[in-house]
């Protein structure tokens, strides 16, 4: 990471799990007199600096140093569920008053002001790309695992999956569909625009940097296509299951027929 200039400020977007035990966060940091939660985001303040941890287990802070960090993550980790071994961590380069509007070039933030609120509607933004990044890759390793499925399924006609296997893949492809639409708001704007509309413009513009929605929209497209690929094989297994049972059915009537005549 490059030396900061003497008016830049460090921002890191840290990935820690599946979502936060927000009893547990609720009980151990609430109580504290330098943390606040407003919506779905608890904002834990370091002296002057600022950082907002959200839901999804999505921490966003804004100039602490890589030893600060550290300690923090280190903090909340009886807090996480499904806590990742090594945390995923992006950088970002952020400046402030430094414009008469916000405004972001080369993965740099120039912000008109150093208003906490505004780093909330900004973290909001990072933390759903750094949520929707993991679902990105969770898709790709299904993709990746499957691609051959369909080559087979060209070349041969059938695809050696058992019913349960099949059964697994659907699963796995509804947790991440289900995950995307219902569970971490990614399609939604955040509730907290709500009570404070006057700051969903610099949301937006940084969700548009970011290729929020695109990005969701790819992401489905390519969960949709392996999602009918596994209906179509699920739908040809069920074909032979009932053609096998068809025809224990015939052999268990000739059976009989055979044993009533001799």
């Amino acid at each position: 990471m490059r030396e900061l200039a003497h008016n830049e400020h460090r921002l890191t977007i840290s990935f820690l799990g599946h979502s936060l035990d927000t009893l547990k966060v609720d009980e151990n940091f609430l109580a504290q007199p330098n943390v606040i939660k407003i919506r779905d985001a608890y904002g834990i303040r370091l002296e002057t600096k600022q950082a907002w941890l959200f839901d999804y287990a999505v921490l966003v802070c804004w100039d602490f140093t890589p030893f600060e960090l550290e300690q923090l993550i280190q903090q909340l980790d009886d807090v996480i569920i499904a806590p990742l071994k090594r945390p995923s961590i992006d950088h970002y380069i952020y400046c402030e008053g430094d414009s008469s509007e916000f405004y972001i070039k080369n993965d740099c933030l120039f912000l008109d002001n150093s208003d906490d609120m505004t780093k909330l509607a900004l973290s909001h933004a990072l933390a759903q790309s750094a949520k929707l990044e993991f679902f990105e890759e969770q898709a790709q390793a299904v993709i990746s695992e499957n691609a051959y499925l369909s080559q087979l399924l060209a070349q041969t006609g059938k695809v050696p999956l058992t019913r349960k296997e099949l059964a697994k893949l659907r699963g796995t492809l509804f947790k991440t569909s289900t995950d995307i639409n219902l569970h971490f708001n990614l399609l939604d704007t955040p509730e907290f625009f709500w009570d404070n509309p006057n700051l969903e413009g610099v949301y937006q513009q940084l969700s548009k940097y970011l290729d929020l929605l695109p990005r969701i929209h790819i992401l489905q497209k390519k969960l949709d296509t392996i999602h009918n690929l596994v209906d179509m094989l699920s739908t040809e297994q069920n074909h032979k299951h009932s053609a096998f049972l068809e025809w224990v059915l015939i052999i268990l009537i000739a059976v009989d027929i055979a044993i009533y005549f001799f």
